[in-house]
């Protein structure tokens, strides 16, 4: 039962569990492995703190990130992402059913190279196999994760979970955040920020599929495009998007990244220069895999890293951009990796 959910979310084995996915990928870390040795006691003092309404996350920690694009990322503490595991275990499922097809991010099942396979497919329709004009709306939210408001935030989920305690955690967890305006904000790297960034622009997808009757939509986290064979409809999105994220959200969208294009010039989405025929790798992803490489022969060459790691590393970056045109340059980074072994 609804009425129920928080006893759920507390329960040892729902803990348990959000302690598995929270461990994933990071079974070597130091404070997992802490953690994990006294994993009953650090569970059940979980456990115990939620249920007495005495949970406190601890401070995030942050760094910034460069590369391509300077980012501010906040950390939680081991203890706080099993709570956050916890929490989506039990209220994802009310909100997934809900999600329209066409959102992309943090769903199982979708991701950014089904996002790009949907593109592909929705610029034929439009295009007709190229037979007439394919205009893309490529729009980004300004500021977006700086700029989710808590409380319309709050009123959204409070639609699906009346769970009071349940509600109270999720304050909880965003409070965390100190940002420059208070009730606003929520940290890059926080998977429950993940989740609530679907949950919040969920309104935006259904405005648009519903209310707007947009047939070519795709979003992706902040990301969203939209497809029309007419400029003038694209414009008239535009403006009415923007009036509801500005009303109903709280939020607009960018001045400065959002435009109106014909596919075969070109449009970025998600790292690649998406054409008609063709997708090719942004250039700003190029310059980033020659700054890696350079990097890591010279800490190859001071011995700081061994040849298994640059190949996983170098192997993973080939996972992506074989979704791209890109032989040529596949073969030429693979020659240069391969060159700076042989010396």
């Amino acid at each position: 039962m609804e009425y129920d959910l928080f006893s759920k979310l507390c329960s040892y084995e729902n803990l348990e569990l959000a302690f598995k996915k929270a461990k994933k990928r990071k079974s070597t870390k130091q404070y997992v492995i802490d953690f994990e040795n006294n994993l009953e006691n650090n569970l059940l003092t979980l456990q115990s703190e939620l249920i007495f309404h005495t949970y406190k996350p601890k401070p995030l920690k942050t760094f910034i990130l460069r590369d391509p694009k300077t980012r501010k990322i906040s950390k939680s503490n081991f203890r706080d992402r099993v709570i956050h595991h916890a929490v989506c275990n039990i209220i994802e499922p009310f909100f997934e059913k809900s999600f329209i097809y066409d959102s992309y991010a943090n769903r199982k099942g979708k991701g950014n190279l089904k996002a790009l396979e949907r593109l592909d497919c929705f610029k034929r329709k439009v295009s007709k196999n190229k037979t007439r004009n394919c205009f893309i709306f490529k729009a980004d939210i300004k500021h977006y994760f700086d700029e989710v408001d808590h409380d319309i935030l709050v009123n959204i989920i409070k639609k699906k979970i009346h769970d009071k305690k349940v509600i109270w955690l999720i304050k909880t967890i965003l409070e965390n955040h100190h940002v420059r305006i208070t009730g606003k904000g929520m940290p890059l790297g926080n998977l429950t920020s993940q989740f609530f960034a679907n949950v919040y622009l969920n309104e935006l997808d259904q405005f648009a599929k519903h209310i707007l009757k947009v047939k070519y939509y795709i979003r992706y986290v902040d990301d969203f495009v939209i497809l029309d064979s007419g400029e003038i409809i694209l414009n008239e999105y535009w403006v009415k998007i923007n009036d509801f994220l500005q009303n109903t959200l709280s939020i607009e969208l960018h001045p400065d990244k959002c435009r109106i294009i014909k596919i075969k010039r070109g449009v970025d989405f998600l790292g690649f220069r998406i054409f008609y025929y063709h997708r090719l790798l942004r250039k700003s992803n190029m310059r980033k895999m020659t700054r890696r490489i350079k990097r890591h022969k010279l800490m190859f060459n001071s011995k700081l890293m061994n040849i298994d790691f640059v190949c996983r590393s170098f192997q993973g970056w080939l996972a992506y951009v074989i979704h791209a045109d890109t032989y040529k340059l596949r073969k030429r980074f693979g020659a240069e990796i391969q060159a700076f072994f042989s010396n």
